[in-house]
């Protein structure tokens, strides 16, 4: 009886292993789901951007007209973002706020002002004291080009509240500690108490883990004192990170709960089991009058015995099912990402023209009837919306730096289909430029591309193909639709 109840007790430890490996992992495909939902959000600004950029007015230096463009980009974002122009030395030429820019200081954080002009790409800046609305912001710059030179940085503000708002409804459940952090380890949006740990650096197990490398798992303790088993990935875009964790405390109860089961029920049978061998013992020694006597007792201990191994094949089973449905929930969580991001937020799911409406909406801001769509009524899960979000910003935010969005005469078709097949529908998406420069195949892929291409393969399932004709790029995307409710 006693090398059983070892077994069991084994078999419980075990599990615990198991599901500690599984809820480890969950957390890692959860931060990197909201790495992505994070990721898409920045390219979603730093996307309108570049197309403020591009605007005839502040090419003119006409700032007076180029006020009601920007003010309509803010609107998006609430009242309390901010839009600037600079020049190399960090004069204010224009602000969002106030058209007496004469009175402004100059900019603050000049270090990544002369970065921007330096690399002559959009940057992202960590949290510091912004100097108009005193307080601690966050900035995303793109250069604006003249002649293939940058002249101005314009700079965006966006409110922090966006990046709460987000984490907010990546978090998975309320045991969950969710945390972003600049470049710097310190915190511009978290849960639980956003409040007092705002502007505070990560916590020592957490800082000291996450310059090692861009993604990792790892025990930590969180800034409220919290045991956690947490995972962080960082963001090659903006060089932010995504923390998150789960409590120890809500993995290892479920195994002194399953060891205190087998011990009860181990102890009962164990009792049970020196009862009987007492009373056989005392038959076998009363000679063999008592013969008929012995041979009941040992039938009754070989059926607690048995009773023990059907006790241990239940427990068994549990464990089984309950492997299988965490395998399950691991396929769901692959952040919104993150991201995300999420999920993880009872996602009823998106429609696809939603979706894509959405993802540019920065691009048809100057010039809504640009960009023409046509297509079915398509539901998507969240996880297809997420990826699809991602990859059309990508191929939009590629028309507006070289092509049909990124002069005035361009023009862009969007059509997509839903593709019968077995055992899953699929979708087919065809994005088609005229009117652009004339059109020439790179030497290379960028970053923008690979995305594209990885994004549509690995996360979707599907395949995407670039083609540079003559009379403009056609970028067709196809991916197998998800079941939603």
């Amino acid at each position: 009886m006693l090398p059983l109840i070892v077994f069991a007790v084994g078999i419980a430890f075990y599990n615990y292993k198991q599901d500690r490996s599984d809820a480890t992992r969950r957390v890692l495909e959860n931060v990197r789901s909201m790495r992505l939902v994070l990721d898409s959000e920045v390219q979603r600004m730093t996307g309108g951007l570049q197309v403020l950029a591009l605007t005839d007015s502040l090419r003119n230096d006409d700032f007076v007209n180029f006020r009601s463009i920007a003010l309509g980009f803010l609107e998006q974002y609430g009242k309390s973002g901010l839009v600037l122009i600079s020049d190399s030395k960090g004069r204010i030429l224009f602000s969002s706020t106030t058209e007496d820019t004469a009175s402004l200081p100059p900019r603050g954080n000049m270090a990544i002002v002369e970065r921007l002009f330096a690399i002559k790409a959009p940057q992202y800046s960590d949290l510091f004291n912004g100097v108009y609305n005193h307080r601690q912001v966050l900035t995303v710059e793109v250069p604006v080009f003249r002649d293939g030179e940058v002249v101005y940085d314009l700079c965006f503000s966006p409110p922090i509240g966006i990046f709460q708002t987000l984490v907010e409804k990546q978090r998975p459940n309320t045991e969950w500690t969710v945390s972003l952090l600049d470049t710097t380890g310190t915190v511009f949006a978290r849960v639980p108490n956003p409040g007092e740990t705002f502007g505070k650096r990560a916590a020592p197990s957490l800082y000291a883990e996450m310059f090692r490398s861009d993604e990792a798992a790892l025990s930590s303790v969180s800034l409220d004192g919290i045991a956690l088993a947490s995972a962080y990935t960082r963001s090659h875009l903006t060089g932010w990170t995504v923390a998150a964790g789960v409590p120890e405390s809500s993995l290892i109860a479920p195994l002194w709960r399953n060891i205190a089961i087998t011990s009860l029920i181990g102890g009962v049978l164990l009792l049970i089991g020196l009862t009987f061998a007492v009373r056989m013992a005392t038959t076998i020694a009363r000679g063999e009058m008592l013969h008929n006597l012995l041979v009941e007792e040992l039938n009754h201990r070989v059926k607690n015995t048995l009773a023990l191994m059907q006790a241990i094949a239940v427990q068994t089973f549990r464990s089984a099912s309950r492997d299988e449905r965490t395998k399950f929930e691991g396929r769901l969580s692959a952040l919104a990402e993150a991201h995300n991001l999420l999920s993880q937020e009872k996602w009823a799911g998106s429609e696809l023209r939603d979706v894509i409406a959405r993802a540019l909406q920065p691009f048809l801001l100057a010039n809504p009837d640009r960009i023409r769509m046509s297509g079915p009524a398509v539901p998507l899960s969240p996880r297809l919306a997420v990826v699809l979000s991602m990859i059309v910003h990508e191929i939009a935010t590629n028309a507006a730096k070289y092509g049909a969005l990124s002069n005035e005469t361009g023009r862009v078709t969007l059509d997509w289909e839903v593709i019968a097949d077995i055992p899953k529908p699929r979708l087919r998406l065809i994005w088609t430029e005229t009117g652009g420069p004339p059109v020439t195949e790179p030497v290379r892929r960028g970053f923008g591309s690979r995305l594209i291409e990885r994004s549509a393969r690995d996360q979707l399932g599907g395949e995407a193909t670039v083609d540079f004709l003559p009379r403009g790029v056609v970028c067709t995307v196809t991916c197998v639709l998800d079941e939603t409710r």
